[in-house]
């Protein structure tokens, strides 16, 4: 039964203490933020539009968030500051060679490399991971690193 004198219990079987908090893996976090829509949380397909906060979306996903005009329609926190389509910008994003994630059938038997990004920047070369910073201009939707508009030192676009 316990408690019949054969033992004493000590404070710390007692007493429970405050839960650690758990931490977020930041590699996910990354992933779920370079790679799928920040409003549907589906992968990233072209055309991949960006608003003023720099979250990506995909634009069919948008267009579906702004018609939806029903009263018992949930506001998406993601996507509460879009009011309209000139809120966000088509970006024109440069594939990266290196990639390779949907053109092999995937039967489970290979590594996916997370870090290997499918866009890169065009002047660098970097990838678009998360890892470095990536701004886009907002005339053009160009997408550029960060380290790339500071060796370039333009406020026009390269192109």
């Amino acid at each position: 039964m316990g408690c019949d004198g054969g033992t004493i219990p000590k404070r710390h079987e007692l007493v429970k203490g405050p839960r650690k908090v758990e931490k977020v893996d930041k590699v996910a976090e990354l992933v779920a933020r370079w790679f799928y829509c920040a409003l549907s949380q589906e992968k990233l397909r072209r055309p991949i539009v960006a608003c003023e906060l720099g979250r990506l979306y995909n634009k069919d996903a948008v267009i579906e968030y702004l018609l939806d005009k029903s009263p018992d329609k949930t506001p998406m926190e993601s996507a509460s500051h879009i009011k309209s389509i000139k809120n966000v910008t088509e970006l024109q994003l440069v594939d990266n060679p290196a990639w390779c994630g949907d053109k092999e059938s995937i039967k489970g038997d290979k590594y996916d490399d997370l870090q290997c990004a499918r866009f890169i920047c065009p002047v660098v070369g970097l990838e678009m991971n998360g890892r470095h910073r990536f701004c886009f201009l907002r005339n053009c939707g160009c997408v550029f690193s960060e380290r790339a508009l500071k060796e370039i030192k333009a406020e026009v676009c390269h192109k």
